[in-house]
Parts: C-alpha cells; structure tokens; sequence
C-alpha cells in the first residue's frame, strides 16, 4: 500500500498546489517583498493549503472506506495550528495570538494521549509527576514548531528537514511507527513543493500554515518517540532524548542562537530579521538551491557521525 498511496498523494498534492496558487494570484494574494525577502519574483505562500488539503483528502478516501490508516482525531490540533498559520500568511497575527493559540493545542495533544511522562535519565530523572509532564509537553511543543517556523525562510530548507526528521525516526524504530501513514502522506504531499519553491517565476512558499502544520506533525513525532509505544530498533538503540534532540539538532541550534543574539540586541525573540544561519550562508552563495544543500547535508553529516559515535560506544 505504501508506493501507491504516496504516489496518489503526490499527484493529487502537484494539482492542487497548481490550482490553489491559481486562485490566490486571481485574488492577488502574493507574497510581499520587503527587507527579509530572499526572493524578487512573484510568489504565493500557499504550499501549507496544499500539503494539508492533500493529506486530509486521501485520509478522508480511506476513513469512508472503514480503514483507519492512522488515528485521526490527529487532525483536530493539525487543523487548528493549519489555521492558525495561514490567518498569519493572510493577516500578520500577533505572536503574542499564536503563542496563547499553541499552548491550547499542546494541552489539546496532552489530552489525546502525547505528553513526556518519562524524561529517560534526562537530569538524572525519568518518570516525572503529572503537571511537569504537562509543563514539559507544552514547552517542547512551542520549541518544536517555532524551531521550524524559523528556519523556512529559503526554497526548500524546511521541507527537506521535515522529511529527513520523519525518516530518521521509522528509519530507528523497531518496525513502522502508528505516524508511519500519515508519515509518508505528509512526504508524498511535500515533494512537489520542490518543483514549486524552485520554479524561477510564480513560486510557491510554505508558508506559516505549512510550517505550523508541519511543526506540529514534528512536535507529535517527538512525544511518541519519548512515549512507551515507541520500539527503538535492537541494533541502534539510543537514549530516547538525546535521540530526539539529535534529530532536531539545526532547528534547535537556528532557534537558540536567534534567540541569543536578539535578546542581547535588546529585541524580542519573536522580532524577525536575516540573522538566521541559512540567511547568513545564502547571502555567501546567492543560491537558494546550494545553501540548503550544503545545509542539509552538513546536518546529515553531523547527525550519522554523533549517531555512530554514541551507538558504537553503546550509550
């Protein structure tokens, strides 16, 4: 089922990321250019629209069916973030909205089931009581999502960590995780945005209703890796939080430093400006397309070694 149902995914994604850009720009929805833009040609931010609405129409297909191919209430907090991101595309939220907006997510995710009970050695601790387990989910939530929130800011750069992210943890896991389907769902949906943040003219961006979706579809792959269900595979078994910090090694890195350097400039964390590592390396190669490859495969490079290291040392 897996091959068929990514390439459904990925043809019905590639029509509707055609035809919801198509309705923005005969609406002139663009993208405006200003000091923070890395782009000078018209673009629409709609590749959330079509990563959600791809993803949810073939999950709908199957829920018809009778057939459960992940748990969907997942869609609840999913859409809400969705939402939420794409009212900030249109119409600029407030952080201070979106903020109180992903709070009341993450405790929607508490309680369906995702909470860090268990902190596995972290601190010398490993089950920990009921309201700093929920003080603990609420807090990774936020970092999750807005670590990678942070780093969309070039063509391709956050679309590639999503897939590499989820990759890594099937790739870990004692067999298919229960996100494996809508796992590979939300990959089939992203790879035709590669053509769309690419193209020269009339591009697409992700987006702050991808980001924020695609964040939060992280931040729940994290709290099942650090939950009891999840089964590392025998022969690379790791502790479950470094291994969950070592996949997310560049967003948290990007999100600690930007939030270092603005706060010693007097400015708020939340302040967006071109002081982003991928800005910095961009403005270097002047290529959208060589800086997230040399990113990107700097970040494999850097997570293969640490992975080998701790796993040769048996850790």
């Amino acid at each position: 089922m897996e091959i068929p149902l990514l390439i459904v995914t990925f043809g019905l994604a590639t029509l509707l990321q055609y035809g919801v850009q198509k309705l923005f720009i005969f609406y002139r929805r663009f993208d405006d250019f200003n000091h923070r833009s890395s782009h000078k040609t018209l673009a629409t931010r709609t590749g959330g629209i079509g990563i959600f609405l791809s993803v949810l129409s073939v999950s709908l297909y199957y829920y018809f069916q009778g057939i459960e191919l992940f748990d969907y209430s997942l869609f609840i907090p999913l859409g809400i973030m969705f939402i939420i991101g794409v009212y900030d595309d249109l119409y600029n939220a407030d952080f201070k909205l979106k903020f109180l907006l992903q709070i009341i997510v993450a405790k929607i995710l508490i309680d369906q089931g995702y909470i860090i009970s268990n902190y596995h050695g972290l601190f010398g601790l490993y089950d920990v009581p009921w309201l700093l387990a929920q003080a603990s989910t609420v807090f990774v939530f936020l970092v999750v999502v807005n670590a990678i929130n942070f780093i969309d800011g070039i063509d391709g750069l956050a679309i590639t960590e999503i897939i590499k992210i989820i990759i890594i943890v099937e790739f870990f896991s004692q067999g298919p995780t229960s996100l494996a389907p809508i796992g590979l769902l939300t990959i089939g949906a992203i790879l035709p945005l590669y053509y769309f943040n690419f193209k020269k003219k009339r591009k697409v961006f992700l987006g702050d209703g991808g980001s924020m979706l695609l964040g939060s579809l992280i931040a729940i792959y994290i709290f099942h890796v650090l939950g009891n269900e999840f089964l590392q595979n025998p022969g690379y078994k790791i502790n479950k939080t470094l291994f969950s910090i070592i996949t997310l090694v560049y967003p948290l890195t990007d999100l600690l430093r930007i939030f270092y350097l603005r706060i010693k400039q007097g400015k708020s964390p939340f302040e967006a400006d071109q002081n982003h590592i991928h800005h910095i390396i961009n403005k270097r190669t002047q290529s959208g397309v060589l800086t997230t490859l040399l990113i990107s495969g700097l970040n494999i490079l850097i997570i293969v070694f640490v992975f080998f290291v701790l796993l040769t040392n048996t850790f």
